[in-house]
């Protein structure tokens, strides 16, 4: 994601060939500076002031712990929609493999707080990281995101005519995800209730400061009233007419204003003992677990157990010093989140979902998660790294 803005996720895209609508884990990138993604490079630095300036900004902290929750992310979404692959392949049915059923729900268990954290993510990115100072800044970030999505979306949908996994004419498929729809790149969802979100942010952070970004509301507008329209347009005219899916929901905003919040929390302000919330985080992975076997799959992002699951992540992860060492290496990869987030389905599509089969045994399933995963992500990321190198970040994201 941009930089910038934040992704790597409304409810969780579905697995795949689970049929229903459910991120990765954009995915989606974040700023890494605060007071400061979306999800491509981190943030620059601005030069320290010259001694005894007295004019200009201070130079902003670049925030490596938000690099790290970026690629947390990143991965966590790869690893749930593998997890989606196998569950998939048993056709959510323990019978029909009990070995892979139980590998793929326990893993995807492990992921919920992803999208969420995203959101997360974007609302300290807008609101305190690096709130947009006017409205032609916040058009670059929108542009920024919106070209790789809908560069994406062509590229699934000729992946999906090569693959023969479309389930319609390319044409209307194509109509469909310049209103909202996610086929077949089932991962885009997140992207259609991101912008928005932090087009929405952004409008309040520069009314609150005194300016008047007419395009931004007139955007809010238009999305805000489209989909009745379209509604009464079809009723009046029979059309048969793409579902507007540009939008975002109330706990979406929650998620963006307390990770707002939290993020920028001074250090300290948690503890300095952290590991204690790994404790109700791992029961509520555990109660994850249990209701999508025995409730529903897949849980809601608005539930309660994935809430206190992102928080309790997230007060883990705020403000936790990274060692020096690691630090160029991390930027990058956060860089590349975005791209990768954008390419790991169709490389799950590619090598994962030849190799699972649901006569496979608990004890090769488990292995072959854990290669697959690591496969996936190394490609991905090898992917998203390249073609930053040749200069194509802007398109590929």
């Amino acid at each position: 994601m941009s930089n910038e803005t934040a992704v790597q996720l409304p409810e969780r895209g579905p697995a795949p060939g689970s049929g229903s609508s459910v991120p990765p884990q954009s995915p989606v990138d974040a700023p890494t500076a605060s007071p400061p993604p979306t999800a491509g490079a981190a943030p620059s630095v601005p030069a320290p002031r010259a001694a005894g300036s007295a004019s200009g900004p201070p130079p902003r902290e670049h925030r490596h712990d938000i690099d790290l929750m970026r690629l947390i992310c990143s991965v966590s979404v790869m690893l749930g929609h593998i997890g989606g692959v196998f569950i998939a392949a048993v056709e959510r049915e323990e019978a029909n493999g009990p070995g892979v059923y139980w590998t793929g729900h326990i893993v995807e268990a492990l992921n919920p707080f992803a999208v969420p954290m995203y959101f997360a993510i974007a609302g300290w990115a807008v609101l305190v990281g690096a709130p947009p100072s006017d409205s032609r800044r916040m058009w670059r970030r929108i542009v920024r995101n919106t070209v790789p999505l809908f560069v994406w979306s062509a590229l699934y949908l000729a992946w999906g005519r090569l693959w023969g996994t479309n389930d319609g004419p390319v044409s209307r498929l194509a109509l469909d995800a310049v209103f909202g729809s996610v086929r077949p790149a089932y991962h885009l969802w997140f992207m259609y209730a991101y912008i928005p979100l932090v087009v929405a942010l952004a409008f309040v952070v520069l009314v609150r400061a005194g300016k008047r970004p007419w395009g931004l509301g007139a955007v809010l507008l238009v999305l805000a009233a489209a989909p009745s329209l379209m509604g009464d347009l079809e009723r009046w005219t029979g059309w048969d007419l793409p579902r507007f899916g540009w939008g975002f929901g109330v706990y979406q905003v929650m998620y963006a204003v307390a990770g707002a919040f939290l993020f920028a929390l001074p250090a300290g302000a948690l503890g300095r003992r952290r590991w204690p919330w790994a404790v109700p985080m791992a029961l509520t992975m555990a109660g994850v677990l249990w209701y999508h076997t025995q409730v529903h799959y897949v849980i809601p992002n608005a539930h309660v157990l994935v809430a206190v699951m992102t928080g309790c992540l997230l007060v883990m992860v705020t403000r936790v010093r990274v060692p020096e060492r690691w630090r160029p290496l991390l930027s990058r990869l956060a860089g590349a989140s975005l791209g990768a987030y954008m390419v790991h389905v169709m490389v799950i599509s590619a090598i994962v979902e030849p190799m699972v089969s649901p006569d496979l045994s608990g004890a090769v399933a488990g292995p072959l998660f854990v290669v697959l995963l690591a496969a996936t992500v190394v490609v991905s990321f090898g992917a998203s790294l390249l073609w930053g190198r040749l200069g194509l970040r802007t398109y590929l994201g």
